[in-house]
C-alpha cells in the first residue's frame, strides 16, 4: 500500500473512532488576525469589517474598545449589543467570522512539507502530519513532540507515530490548539 493511501486510511479510522468535543471545547475563540464583520440592522454607518489586532482589542463606533481575546462570536455580539443599547433601542447586531486567520499550527523538522497550517477546532496531530505530506525517510517517528503554550508556559507532549500507525495508544493523537508546534526530529 502506498504511503499516501496508508495515511488516508489511518485518518479514516481515527475519524470513525470519533474525537468528539463538547460544544464548549469546540467553540471557536476569536484571535489576532481573524477578520470579523459586524453589522447593525438599519444602520450601515455602524457596519464594518474588522481585522482583530495582536492585542485582541477592536474599536467600534459609539462604544469604543471591545476586548475580543478568548471570546466566541456570540459573546462578542452580546457585548456589542449591550454597549450599543445605550445609544440604540434594542439593537439588532450581527457578528460573523469571515476569515479565521489565527487558528494555525506549525509542523517543523523532517516532514515532506514543513510550515504553517490552518487548522480547525478538531484537527489532530496525525491530520496535520498528513497536511505536511507525511514524514520523510530520515524522520524519527517515535520521538515526535508537540510544543504547546499553556498560560504562558511551554509544555511538551510526546507523540509516537509508529504506535498510532499500528492503531495503538490512540489517545496521544490529541486535538491541536492554536499555535501548537509539531516537531519531527
Amino acid at each position: 500500500m502506498k504511503k499516501g493511501m496508508f495515511v488516508l486510511s489511518l485518518l479514516c479510522i481515527i475519524l470513525i473512532q470519533g474525537n468528539a468535543l463538547s460544544a464548549e471545547e469546540s467553540a471557536y475563540k476569536i484571535g489576532p488576525g481573524d477578520e470579523i464583520e459586524i453589522s447593525v440592522w438599519k444602520d450601515q454607518n455602524l457596519s464594518r469589517s474588522i481585522i482583530v489586532p495582536p492585542d485582541g482589542v477592536i474599536s467600534f463606533p459609539l462604544i469604543g474598545d471591545v476586548d475580543t481575546k478568548s471570546l466566541t462570536v456570540p459573546e462578542v455580539r452580546e457585548i456589542i449589543a449591550k454597549k450599543l443599547s445605550a445609544y440604540i433601542k434594542n439593537p439588532a447586531i450581527s457578528v460573523m467570522l469571515t476569515k479565521p486567520n489565527s487558528l494555525v499550527a506549525y509542523v517543523v523538522g523532517k516532514v515532506n512539507k514543513p510550515g504553517q497550517y490552518s487548522i480547525n477546532v478538531n484537527t489532530t496531530v496525525i491530520q496535520i502530519l498528513a497536511m505536511a505530506e507525511d514524514l520523510n525517510p530520515f524522520a524519527s517517528p517515535g520521538n515526535i513532540i508537540i510544543i504547546r503554550k499553556d498560560n504562558g508556559e511551554a509544555k511538551t507532549i510526546p507523540f509516537d507515530y509508529n504506535e498510532v500507525k499500528k492503531g495503538k495508544n490512540l489517545q496521544q493523537n490529541i486535538v491541536l490548539k492554536r499555535g501548537d508546534v509539531v516537531i519531527v526530529p
